[in-house]
């Protein structure tokens, strides 16, 4: 078989260019009045993604925009068809969801709030002190899609600047994030679209404030984004896209009851 490097190579060229324009396009637009970032609620549920600044700029991949809006539009469908929340649906733009950043006082208008691949986040200590009053003013942070040892470490580095005095710790098969509709393990590792890292265990872990409530649930090896993204893609294993809804829905009833 004849190979055309040339050619692939110019493939690639032009996909690289398309996705950095894309990437811009979202940025420009949440920085310019768009109601994703700019919008008051108009439901009594919004998915709010957490904007943040990467550790290492282009060391990895897309940092916060990981999944977006895919994983949205397909959650939110599932928030709507399974609980009676008032969730404000998403469409393929993200239209519907929320793009938070830590330098806004409006994060206060969205009681949930969503963080992807956290092993590559940065965020200075005025970003920290936001996030951390609205933590400690009732707001639920869950963060997901992030692996192993290094990953964890540059997670912790911002988290310390958020809560220096707050221990992380592994949940208890008995707490109630597990079983507040679904009863759910800790046990299954929810897959990427590269499949299971079968040298990673799944861990359940959280930050919980003075009156032993939980205020940031951590998926750790783990990404659920992927199986909501992919919820309709036949080659996802459907069982892992079921069970990633019911974290979620347990996370937000949780979120919105306590």
């Amino acid at each position: 078989m004849r190979r055309y490097p040339r050619v692939r190579a110019a493939v690639a060229m032009t996909a690289g260019i398309v996705l950095a324009v894309t990437v811009w396009f979202n940025v420009a637009q949440s920085q310019s009045g768009d109601s994703r970032i700019d919008g008051e609620p108009t439901s009594e549920f919004h998915f709010a993604r957490l904007v943040y600044t990467n550790a290492r700029a282009g060391r990895w991949g897309r940092g916060w925009r990981t999944d977006y809006a895919d994983a949205e539009f397909h959650l939110m469908q599932g928030i709507n068809r399974l609980t009676r929340v008032d969730g404000a649906s998403v469409d393929w733009s993200g239209g519907g969801g929320r793009l938070i950043t830590l330098n806004d006082d409006r994060i206060f208008d969205y009681p949930w709030l969503y963080a992807v691949e956290v092993g590559q986040w940065y965020l200075n200590d005025q970003e920290a002190a936001l996030l951390r009053e609205y933590l400690d003013r009732g707001g639920f942070l869950m963060v997901d899609d992030f692996w192993g040892d290094y990953e964890w470490s540059v997670f912790t580095d911002s988290m310390l600047r958020v809560f220096p005095d707050r221990p992380i710790v592994d949940l208890p098969e008995d707490h109630e994030l597990l079983h507040v509709l679904y009863d759910l393990d800790q046990r299954t590792q929810i897959p990427g679209r590269g499949g299971q890292r079968r040298n990673l265990t799944p861990r359940w872990r959280g930050i919980f404030d003075d009156d032993g409530q939980l205020m940031v649930a951590i998926n750790f090896n783990m990404d659920m984004g992927d199986a909501w993204e992919h919820a309709d893609d036949p080659w996802y294993p459907e069982p892992m896209t079921a069970l990633a809804y019911r974290f979620a829905v347990n996370y937000l009833i949780y979120s919105m009851t306590h």
